[in-house]
């Protein structure tokens, strides 16, 4: 069942790798006009919709997995508390995602929207590096 779940938890931890790219496609979009950034901003929402899914995926294994070892209990708070905060974020930017459609199909501005999705992405990025360097490293 261990192996199961550590597979399980990899795949989790594939899907969510678009974090890894979502800042620098976000900041594509600034270089298309209005129908490749409608396209760009749907694709990069159904991603970040995968994404949060595997990021279930990830809460779910990894609670398993940590109620099976022996890891601090400050090391489980930070954890979680920071896929907490990434599940956050990215629920935060398929608004900006959204609306980046929606502005070009009424013909206004999507800057202040592909802006938003952008700072939001690096921040998520961030959070997904720290989460993916404490989880390599545990401290004890």
């Amino acid at each position: 069942m261990l192996d199961i779940m550590i597979w399980l938890h990899v795949i989790g931890a594939a899907g969510m790798g678009i974090y890894l790219l979502m800042p620098v496609l976000v900041g594509q979009a600034t270089k298309l006009t209005g129908a490749g950034q409608e396209g760009l901003a749907a694709g990069l929402y159904t991603a970040n919709r995968i994404a949060q899914y595997a990021l279930i995926l990830q809460l779910l294994t990894g609670g398993y997995l940590m109620s099976q070892g022996e890891y601090p209990t400050l090391w489980m708070i930070i954890i979680t508390l920071i896929f907490v905060a990434i599940g956050a974020l990215s629920g935060i930017m398929g608004k900006p995602l959204k609306r980046i459609g929606t502005s070009i199909r009424e013909g206004q501005s999507a800057t202040a929207h592909i802006a938003k999705a952008r700072v939001l992405s690096i921040i998520v990025l961030v959070l997904y590096a720290v989460i993916m360097y404490l989880m390599t490293n545990p401290f004890s």
